[in-house]
């Protein structure tokens, strides 16, 4: 997105962090209130159900974090896009374990998994998008702050 300036940067990264939210909450209202589908997860010795704000609360969470990794390595280097797809790619194919581990049924591991994956689709085609190359001297800078003094 190099031709991008950081403004537009910013807010599509915003508009990122609520579309994750709102694939998460797409996914769970088809399940939940339209199919009829509990979904709950095994926590400690019981079970809790996963209502709407940990969804949406989910989402958020993943994509500020998908979002500050991206800032970080494109201060630290020119192919910030590549390696953030590659590690978010990873945490997503990661994520799907617990739900299948956790589920208290099928249905609800389907739910579950279906919701990380709206989740990770989203952040992974729009955030990695909006990547930009850091030209060596502004990265340089940033990663030896006494250095351009």
């Amino acid at each position: 997105m190099s031709s991008s300036s950081p403004t537009q940067a910013r807010a599509r990264r915003g508009a990122t962090v609520v579309g994750a939210a709102a694939a998460g909450l797409a996914v769970w209202t088809v399940a939940v209130p339209v199919l009829g589908v509990e979904v709950t997860a095994r926590a400690g010795e019981g079970e809790m159900v996963i209502g709407a704000p940990a969804v949406a609360f989910a989402g958020v969470v993943a994509a500020l974090a998908g979002w500050g990794l991206l800032a970080l390595l494109e201060r630290a280097g020119a192919r910030a896009r590549t390696v953030w797809t590659r590690v978010a790619l990873s945490v997503l194919v990661a994520s799907l374990v617990p739900p299948m581990l956790q589920a208290t049924t099928v249905a609800a591991g389907a739910v579950l998994v279906a919701m990380h994956v709206a989740v990770g689709a989203v952040i992974i085609a729009s955030m990695g998008r909006t990547a930009r190359s850091v030209p060596s001297s502004e990265r340089s800078a940033a990663l030896h702050p006494q250095a351009a003094r």
